[in-house]
C-alpha cells in the first residue's frame, strides 16, 4: 500500500507531506500513492508505557483471543506501542501478527507471599532469590523486568517494602549487567528510598513521593509512570478495606495529593510517561483519559502528548516520524493537544503502513 499524508506533524509543528510504502515512512515523493489525509495533525503513534495485555478486566488471566482483543482496542486508540508492566500469560504469539501493537514485556511482576494480587506474579518465599530470579526475567523479557515495591502487610495494617535495600541493590545491578532496565510498583513512601539508591530505572505510581525522593530520583535520572487513572481507584480500594484503617486512611490521602505531586515531580526535572494500568481494575483503550489526566497535573497539553508518543518512543528505544521508520502515525483532524475528545477520536490510525479504522465503542461496529 502506497499512501500520502498532508497536516502539521508533532512535536516540531511543521506543515508537511509524507508518503508511506511498504510499511515505512519516506520524506521521498512516492508515485501512485493513494492521498489519505491532504490536511490534520500527524502524531507518532501513541504509547502506553503501563499496561497488562493478558490480565482480564475485573481479574483472572486472560486466553489468547482476550489478549488479542485487549491488544486490538488500544490499536483502535492510537497506542500502538504497549509496554507491559507485567502479564501472567506469554503474549508473544501477539508479535505475529501485524495488525497488533507492538509490545515491550517486563515478564512477570515479582514479589513476596501474600504481598501482591495473587496468581499474577513470581512470589519467592525467600528475598535472597530476588537477584536470580530478576536476571531470569531479564532474559526471557524485552528489556525490561518487574518488581513488586510495596503492598499491603496485613500483620501491620499499611503499605510496607518487600525488599531490603541490600537485596534490591543486587538484584537491579543483575538486571543492568543482563542489559535489562528494572522498573517497580511502588505506591508509599517508605520503599521509594532505597528503590532509588539502588538504581532503580522507573518507578509505576509513585504515589508517595515526597520532596526528597523527588530530588533523588531528578538526580539518578528515575523515570515515573503516575497511571493517575487508576489512582483515582484509590478511594473505591479505601472503602473495601475497613479491616484496615490505616491502609484505609493512607490511601486516601495518596489519592488526594497525586496530582500535586506529579506536579512537582515534573516541575523537578522527573521525566514522566504516560501509563493507563489498563488490565484488572482499568479498561483497555483509555490512553486519551491518561494524557487528559497529565495534562491535570501540572504538564502541558503539549508535554503531556509527547509523554505519550514522541518522548515515550525516545525512552523505549522506538522511532517516531523519521525516514525509513515504520509508518506508525495517528491522525487527527484537529489538534490533539486541544481536548481529550478529540485526542478519544482519531481520523485514522495507521499500523506499518496498514489503515485501521476505528470501532464504535457504543456499536463495536468499525
Amino acid at each position: 500500500m502506497r499512501l500520502h499524508l498532508r497536516g502539521v506533524v508533532l512535536p516540531d509543528e511543521d506543515v508537511r507531506d509524507l508518503w508511506i510504502r511498504d510499511g515505512l515512512i519516506s520524506f521521498e515523493p512516492i508515485a501512485d500513492a493513494e492521498t489519505l489525509c491532504a490536511a490534520g495533525w500527524i502524531v507518532p503513534g501513541l504509547v502506553d508505557a503501563h499496561c497488562h495485555v493478558g490480565i482480564r478486566y475485573g481479574g483472572g488471566h486472560e486466553d489468547d483471543a482476550g489478549a488479542i482483543a485487549q491488544a486490538e482496542t488500544e490499536r483502535d486508540a492510537g497506542a500502538l506501542l504497549l509496554r507491559d508492566a507485567g502479564s501472567p500469560i506469554d503474549t508473544r504469539f501477539v508479535d505475529e501478527r501485524e495488525d497488533l501493537p507492538r509490545i515491550i514485556r517486563a515478564g512477570r511482576h515479582i514479589a513476596r507471599p501474600k504481598r501482591y494480587i495473587r496468581e499474577l506474579g513470581i512470589e519467592l518465599d525467600d528475598e535472597r532469590d530476588l537477584p536470580q530470579i530478576v536476571a531470569e526475567q531479564a532474559r526471557r523479557g524485552d528489556g525490561w523486568v518487574k518488581i513488586v515495591g510495596d503492598w499491603i502487610d496485613r500483620s501491620v495494617g499499611d503499605l510496607r517494602p518487600l525488599w531490603s535495600d541490600a537485596v534490591l541493590k543486587e538484584a537491579i545491578d543483575a538486571a543492568h549487567r543482563e542489559g535489562a532496565r528494572v522498573t517497580a510498583h511502588v505506591f508509599g513512601e517508605d520503599a521509594l528510598p532505597g528503590l532509588i539508591s539502588a538504581g532503580i530505572d522507573c518507578l509505576e505510581h509513585g504515589t508517595g513521593l515526597t520532596d526528597e525522593t523527588i530530588e533523588m530520583m531528578a538526580h539518578h535520572g528515575t523515570a515515573l509512570v503516575p497511571t493517575l487513572i487508576n489512582i483515582d481507584t484509590f478511594p473505591e480500594i479505601a472503602d473495601g478495606a475497613t479491616k484496615f484503617p490505616v491502609y484505609a486512611a493512607h490511601m486516601r490521602d495518596l489519592h488526594r495529593r497525586v496530582r500535586d505531586t506529579v506536579a512537582d515531580a515534573h516541575a523537578a526535572g522527573v521525566p514522566i510517561y504516560t501509563g493507563t494500568d489498563a488490565g484488572g481494575s482499568i479498561r483497555h483503550g483509555r490512553i486519551a483519559d491518561e494524557i487528559d489526566a497529565l495534562a491535570g497535573a501540572g504538564l502541558s497539553r503539549h508535554d503531556a502528548l509527547g509523554a505519550a508518543s514522541w518522548n515515550a518512543r525516545e525512552w523505549l528505544g522506538r522511532p517516531g516520524i523519521e525516514h525509513g521508520a515504520p509508518a506508525d502515525l495517528v491522525v487527527y483532524d484537529r489538534d490533539p493537544r486541544t481536548s481529550g475528545q478529540i485526542l478519544a477520536t482519531p481520523a485514522h490510525v495507521v499500523l506499518r503502513g496498514r489503515v485501521h479504522k476505528r470501532r464504535d465503542p457504543v456499536t463495536g461496529h468499525r
